[in-house]
């Protein structure tokens, strides 16, 4: 998938868990765990606002594209 999440970068760089994070956004460590490992096949706006509240950051620090290798496709 083209699109990379990078909730764990975030984590390190605030020294938060991912318990904690779940917890403070009002979601689920599981579901929390599928974002992270880029499982997800969407997004809330919500989710994603909420994140980006408690890491303090934006969107473009929790996501980012990159492009396929033409030879995968």
């Amino acid at each position: 998938m083209p699109i990379t999440v990078d909730i764990d970068v975030m984590l390190a760089k605030r020294k938060m868990s991912v318990g904690e994070l779940a917890e403070r956004i009002g979601i689920t460590p599981a579901n929390l765990a599928v974002l992270k490992n880029g499982r997800a096949k969407a997004v809330r706006f919500a989710t994603l606002a909420a994140l980006c509240e408690v890491l303090k950051c934006q969107p473009g620090d929790l996501l980012r594209w990159e492009a396929e290798d033409a030879a995968g496709e």
